[in-house]
């Protein structure tokens, strides 16, 4: 055998186990030759030969060099010459061994048999067994027919195709797209992505147009995919901007009105303005809104804010009531009107039914999905089977659950009516033109259209009766009216119509038309005087609506659109308007006006509307119509927005002080800081450099501590405890005067050159030694519930707002206060507010004097004397910069980055078996945290940390269209507006200095409270 075949001999044996062992000096076999072999007729020593052959092929040699050549010889002395082959050939001599080991032996061939079997037993890949096969052996049958395989094969195929791996893949192929587009595999489709987020009736209409998102358990429309920010401005100012809100929360209250009105005046107060006793509100005309707290716990235990309609009274002695409520205040509100009314058992009066399918046609579902199975038309259980019918509101409730519950001592019951009610919210001065073309009144009926059927029976039994029918003309001949006013803001703030309509679909006009208002109504008309100063009266505000069981035959007996298209097709003139007799259904919806711009002297009246509450199943019958009379959609953002031109908090952004908020700035904290984990540290601002400590959640608790302990270092300065006590008495210092000296040490002077202000841990920790304590990471959001309050005083608002009021002449604060019959601002006034309310926030509004674009949780900060000294000298003075700050915590991050590095240096090393290389956890765990351009320790003194004094947090900003500059919402604590107020000049009143958290700049903004 030559060289290069007994080494590739050796690298295949090189694994086997070595049973022989070769003596150390090989010698010559007896008889000589040039081969180890036995002489002819020798048959002990044939017997020899053959035995070690066997046994040296069996263990194999070592690939190693020396075993092939003696020692002192390498390959070179092998060469091809002259005796060469032959030399080497009789230089290796080998000798039978004596004897052999039978037990090690039969190891070596056992563990051979087992590495044998193993490899014949599993399988090397994953592919099938006829892709084992040969390529000419293949068939492309076999895929699909194991009688294609040879027969050795077929057995481990049929095992392969019973394997629930590919029972799951045959079950994932989908159908084709004509299958899938049939109208009973749809719907069996949209039920079940129902179960878990509810859908609303326009889901599948938003889902086209729409961005949507999955929030508050359900799947809503976040912004349209056109470009339409400008256009929806325009729409809810001159036209009408068309909104569902069919996901905010309905609860309703029924029993007594003496036990409701006792046990809801725990949970609300007067302080902050309409109570559910209102006069005007109790009748049942007008709308309310409040804000909700906890039992007794007033101005504590925010739980939010709803708006609430008391049904008209009606002779019975039990009293309904409605309360709606954003879907992320439900839970909480629901829990405490439970406790105050003592709800514990559930009242099996009524079962709302989300699903309208049965049992069978559960079963004909689940028929449905199974993709493997077509059912055939003439199949008996096909003739059988009834269609599936779609979730007509909450998919996601259980139909055995009731959701009424019952108080047992008072007998008052509450019911969730969510997604029973269907609302909808025109915005816009044309929207009651919407209203009046796309609905008309319906038709008094008599006589039923059809015996068999249900159709409009309670309307026949209501057009029996002269009273309701009087009633019917008189709310008829009000909705009429609406169309000789200019805007819904003209109409009393929350009036209440009530009304029965007909199909909506049959008004349908041929294209797309935009409502516009008739000026011939547009007269001086005494009845429209008339209903602008005294609204709506009271017997008016009466719906069918309020009747569960109504609304229940409404959305039962409504005409399909396949039915109403199959009657269309059979005019004799195609786009006649269609007629349907006493066949048209009859839809009880109430209208609710909403004021719009209450606040402030800008702008009175924008944003006003109306809002359509609906039955159920009756959502896109009266979508359609008011997008073809030139309406546009808005979504979340454009909701948002809304609140924002109105200057109203928006919920649950603008509301810290409930769980609600709180829960909405952890999730945004959350996502704005993986936002900007993703970005290089090389793209990303460098928080800590530009003084900005907290940039993605506003530390509410921590701000109101920290001016909390101000103002009592500066009592403490002020009283005994200064050694001339006699002195701070006769110089007159206060609480404002010590805090200005504060404020002038801690502002330098205003540059446009950027200074470095260098910050250490030890200064901070001097600074917030006396003010505030310790304050983990991880702790931050627990401060921004129970430590504060916001102010919601409407008499305390009132007196802010005064002192607040810009000044643009001559003692015209003066006259202002005295018109509004406040108070002028002195200690005695304001230091007693300060002791009532020592942490609590304002809900303030900022509008920017020049340049500049406000942004989320941007500062609001004092100005120094210098500053308004400047802005008074140049009118075209931008704003004073904040000098930069120094990172302290660089060194601690780039440590943290070597001691990576050398873990991982350190892991390498012990993977290679170093004992001395494995790292140490201990060193690495302190700084895990640290991200360079954040603060990482405890907060300091929030309110000193930069050259200005910071008072507030913005939370929502924006360019406005509305004034055409930048303008912002946000908080700021009571103490420290009390303060600035105090120590600013008379016709600096209210000027504040905005900074964003990505920025150095100041921005001058005049700061003000609409109440």
């Amino acid at each position: 055998m030559s060289g290069a075949r007994e080494k590739k001999r050796a690298k295949k044996m090189r694994n086997q186990p070595a049973s022989v062992t070769l003596p150390a000096e090989p010698g010559p076999f007896p008889g000589g030759g040039s081969r180890a072999c036995p002489p002819s007729g020798d048959v002990r020593s044939e017997q020899q030969y053959q035995q070690q052959k066997f046994l040296n092929q069996s263990s194999g040699p070592s690939y190693r060099k020396d075993q092939y050549f003696p020692k002192g010889q390498n390959r070179g002395e092998r060469g091809r010459g002259r005796g060469g082959l032959q030399g080497g050939r009789q230089s290796i001599s080998e000798e039978m061994p004596r004897y052999i080991t039978v037990s090690t032996f039969a190891q070596a061939r056992a563990a051979e048999i087992n590495a044998m079997l193993k490899a014949v037993a599993q399988k090397s890949s994953n592919s099938l067994v006829f892709q084992t096969l040969p390529r000419h052996m293949r068939r492309r049958a076999m895929s699909h027919n194991i009688k294609r395989l040879p027969r050795r094969l077929q057995e481990m195929a049929r095992k392969e195709a019973e394997k629930a791996v590919h029972q799951k893949k045959e079950q994932s192929k989908t159908k084709c797209r004509k299958a899938r587009r049939r109208h009973i595999n749809l719907v069996a489709e949209f039920n079940r992505r129902q179960r878990k987020n509810i859908w609303l009736e326009t889901h599948i209409w938003h889902a086209k147009r729409f961005h949507m998102v999955k929030k508050w358990g359900y799947c809503l429309g976040n912004s349209p995919t056109e470009k339409s920010y400008r256009a929806c401005y325009r729409a809810m100012t001159r036209h009408c901007l068309l909104q569902d809100l069919s996901y905010y929360c309905c609860l309703e209250l029924t029993g007594k009105e003496n036990e409701l009105l006792k046990q809801l005046a725990r949970i609300c107060s007067i302080d902050t303005g309409l109570t559910f006793e209102e006069a005007c509100c109790l009748s049942g005309r007008f709308e309310g809104s409040l804000n909700l707290y906890r039992a007794d716990r007033y101005p504590e235990d925010m739980l939010g804010p709803v708006t609430f309609i008391w049904k008209p009274r009606d002779g019975s002695e039990n009293r309904h009531l409605w309360i709606w409520m954003h879907p992320a205040l439900k839970q909480d509100i629901l829990r405490e009107l439970k406790a105050i009314f003592q709800c514990s058992e559930p009242e099996e009066i009524y079962i709302p039914e989300p699903v309208t399918t049965s049992i069978q046609e559960e079963n004909q579902m689940d028929g449905v999905l199974s993709l493997g199975k077509k059912r055939k038309k003439e199949d008996k259980e096909g003739e059988k089977a009834v269609p599936v019918k779609k979730i007509i509101g909450d998919g996601t409730r259980d139909p055995f659950q009731s959701y009424c519950w019952v108080s047992q001592t008072t007998s008052i019951v509450i019911s969730d009516r969510t997604m029973e009610i269907l609302r909808y919210r025109l915005i816009g001065p044309l929207s009651h033109s919407v209203l009046t073309e796309t609905l008309k009144a319906a038709s008094l009926q008599t006589e039923m259209a059809d015996s068999e059927t249900e159709l409009n029976n309670w309307w026949v039994e209501n057009c029996k009766d002269s009273e309701k029918v009087s009633l019917h003309q008189h709310q008829s001949a009000i909705f009429e009216l609406l169309e000789g006013i200019s805007s819904p803001s003209e109409m009393p703030p929350g009036t209440i119509l009530g009304l029965t309509v007909g199909d909506p679909r049959v008004n349908l006009p041929k294209k797309k038309i935009k409502a516009m208002p008739d000026f011939e109504k547009y007269q001086d008309n005494d009845k429209v005087r008339q209903l602008y100063l005294e609204g709506v009266p009271v017997d008016c505000a009466h719906s069918f609506i309020w009747d569960q069981d109504i609304c229940k035959n409404v959305t039962e007996n409504k005409i399909s659109e396949q039915d109403l298209n199959h009657m269309r097709a059979q005019l004799l003139v195609p786009g006649s308007h269609l007629d349907l007799g006493p066949c048209e259904s009859k839809i009880p919806i109430l209208l609710v006006q909403q004021p719009g711009k209450m606040t402030g002297e800008d702008r009175p009246g924008w944003g006003s509307g109306w809002d359509i509450y609906l039955p159920k199943g009756w959502g896109m019958a009266f979508w359609i119509p008011f997008i073809y009379r030139g309406v546009r959609v808005g979504g979340l953002q454009e909701a948002l927005k809304h609140s924002e031109y109105q200057k109203t908090p928006h919920t649950p952004n603008d509301f810290p002080d409930c769980q609600a908020g709180v829960q909405f700035a952890k999730e945004l904290e959350t996502s704005l800081l993986e936002k900007f984990k993703r970005r290089p540290p090389a793209k990303r601002a460098n928080y800590v450099k530009l003084g900005t400590l907290s940039p993605f959640v506003c530390p509410w608790g921590q701000l109101t501590k920290n001016w909390e302990g101000r103002m009592k270092a500066s009592r403490e300065l002020v009283c005994p405890s200064s050694p001339h006590p006699e002195r701070c008495v006769t110089e007159g210092h206060s609480f404002c005067d010590s805090k200005a000296e504060v404020v002038k040490e801690a502002s330098p002077e205003t540059r446009e050159v950027e200074e470095t202000m260098e910050v250490t841990s030890s200064e901070s920790a001097l600074k917030t030694e006396d003010v505030t304590g310790t304050q983990d990471f991880g702790e931050r959001c627990e401060t921004m519930t129970n430590d504060f309050i916001v102010l919601r005083n409407e008499k305390l608002l009132m007196q802010l707002s005064a002192w607040c009021y810009p000044t643009a002449g001559k003692d015209r604060r003066i006259r202002l206060i005295s018109r509004l019959g406040q108070k002028e601002m002195t200690e005695d006034v304001f230091l007693p507010i300060l002791m009532s309310y020592p942490r609590a926030l304002v809900w303030v509004n900022l509008s920017l004097l020049r340049k500049g674009n406000p942004e989320l949780h941007a500062m609001i900060c004092i100005p120094t004397e210098d500053d308004l000294l400047h802005l008074s000298k140049n009118k075209l003075f931008c704003g004073p910069q904040e000098p930069k700050h120094r990172d302290i915590f660089k060194h601690k991050v780039q440590k943290l980055k070597e001691e990576k590095k050398k873990k991982k240096k350190d892991t390498m090393k012990a993977l290679e078996g170093d004992p001395l290389g494995v790292p140490d956890k201990e060193a690495t765990e302190e700084h895990e945290d640290l991200i360079l351009g954040l603060w990482a320790d405890a907060l300091p003194d929030v309110t000193s940390h930069c050259s200005r004094t910071l008072l507030g947090y913005v939370t929502r900003g924006d360019f406005s269209l509305a004034v055409g500059c930048g303008e912002a919402l946000g908080f700021v604590s009571l103490t420290g507006l009390l303060y600035m107020l105090h120590n600013q000049p008379a016709d600096k009143k209210g000027i504040v200095l905005l900074r964003t958290p990505a920025s150095l700049q100041y921005r001058f903004a005049r700061l003000s409270i609409e109440v």
